[in-house]
């Protein structure tokens, strides 16, 4: 009889806009290992919600570097573009409680605001629509502007409450002023992109039982907004882990475009799997 499994869910969540790449592999690595010390399960996630840039062969990458990894997943794979519904279904029940507002800003306009101070992921929106009228609104899409919906983030904390998360098993309080100053009125849905990674993740994270999230550092900026959206949404929160970063011999972090030290790229050299975790200790 096979020894019962833990109830310990994780997950490797890549997006599919290019080749995965050694900072990837550690992650996945990483993932996969501690749910088979838990005992537990392992599910990838393929995050193709931007259709501009997600690409089949991306796509078609990521399951033969993993696989080349040693890596194991269970099927079906959730890819996020086929559940657009599901997210357009947790922002209406935002909006209907006044939670979300349209924004007719472009990035450009918010780029150029002198007041717009700057967070992780760039400018951080000014607040420039959360105070235009109804009139002005419908004005706005008479005239054929589409606009972005936003997370009111206000109205949002007074609405969750206090909040505090799970991070490598230390309670985490969450900040509301750092909130602020770091992500501010963040869109959760554009007219491109009908959905934002912040919303789908925390979304698919709960539908999939994850447990423990475990992902790099440059996402862990996002935790305190995520513990605010499973809140407002009544989701259930996991624990997160963030490990460091892959770098390269002058300290800065892998990118996509970093076309030598993909995965691909390496085992045409003839790199072997275990040297790739040789070099990550993993």
């Amino acid at each position: 009889m096979d020894p019962p499994r833990s109830s310990f869910v994780t997950r490797f969540a890549p997006s599919p806009n290019g080749f995965l790449h050694l900072g990837h592999a550690y992650s996945a690595l990483t993932a996969g290992g501690a749910a088979r010390a838990a005992g537990g399960r392992f599910l990838l996630r393929i995050e193709d919600i931007d259709r501009a840039r997600a690409r089949p062969d991306f796509e078609a990458a990521i399951y033969q570097d993993l696989a080349w990894l040693g890596l194991g997943w269970e099927e079906p794979v959730r890819r996020q573009s086929e559940h657009f519904d599901e997210y357009a279904r947790a922002l209406d029940r935002l909006e209907a409680r006044g939670l979300l507002y349209p924004c007719f800003c472009t990035r450009r306009e918010i780029a150029a605001a002198l007041t717009a101070p700057h967070g992780p992921e760039g400018a951080v929106y000014p607040g420039t629509c959360r105070v235009l009228t109804d009139t002005e609104r419908r004005r706005r899409r008479d005239a054929g502007d589409d606009p972005a919906r936003r997370l009111d983030l206000a109205r949002a904390l007074a609405e969750a409450g206090p909040l505090a998360f799970t991070e490598s098993g230390s309670t985490v309080t969450v900040d509301p002023d750092r909130l602020r100053a770091e992500i501010g009125d963040v869109v959760l849905a554009r007219k491109d992109v009908p959905a934002s990674y912040h919303l789908a993740v925390v979304h698919d994270d709960a539908l999939q039982g994850v447990t423990t999230v475990i992902r790099g550092d440059d996402l862990a900026f996002a935790t305190p907004l995520h513990r605010l959206l499973q809140t407002l949404l009544g989701l259930p929160a996991p624990a997160y882990r963030h490990h460091g970063l892959v770098t390269d011999a002058d300290g800065r972090r892998f990118a996509k475009r970093d076309g030598a030290v993909t995965l691909r790229a390496l085992r045409a050299t003839g790199v072997t799997p275990p040297e790739i975790r040789a070099r990550l200790g993993v």
